[in-house]
């Protein structure tokens, strides 16, 4: 059966830099269709949209979910890409307060993708 999906919509400033960033730091393929952009990588699918106003991207999320998370943690680590930009630090793979296995990645306009998982599911 083909199931309904949901896919994130983000901001992005400069569509071109966010598909270089997406592809060189986190390993996505995709493509520019003038003002917007679609990145994938396995079952993940990102969109972008090109946005005049940095807030947005700062305040937008999206959280990613399922049994491939660890092993995303260690590509993105040896990518180097696991900087938190307003914390200025690395992201932990660690459970959290509310009983989940995450780590984090913020893009370069803002979006902060969450990457999670059930511990018991590692």
């Amino acid at each position: 059966m083909d199931y309904a999906r949901a896919i994130p919509l983000l901001a992005s400033l400069d569509i071109a830099e966010s598909a270089a960033f997406y592809r060189t730091a986190l390993g996505f393929h995709g493509e520019e269709i003038g003002d917007y952009l679609i990145m994938k990588r396995d079952e993940i699918e990102l969109h972008f949209w090109l946005c005049r106003d940095r807030a947005i991207a700062e305040n937008t999320s999206c959280y990613i979910r399922g049994g491939q998370v660890p092993s995303l943690f260690e590509d993105f680590e040896a990518r180097r890409a696991l900087i938190v930009a307003h914390k200025g630090r690395l992201s932990d793979f660690a459970v959290r307060d509310w009983n989940m296995k995450e780590f984090y990645v913020h893009d370069p306009h803002g979006n902060l993708l969450k990457f999670g998982m059930i511990p018991e599911e590692a």
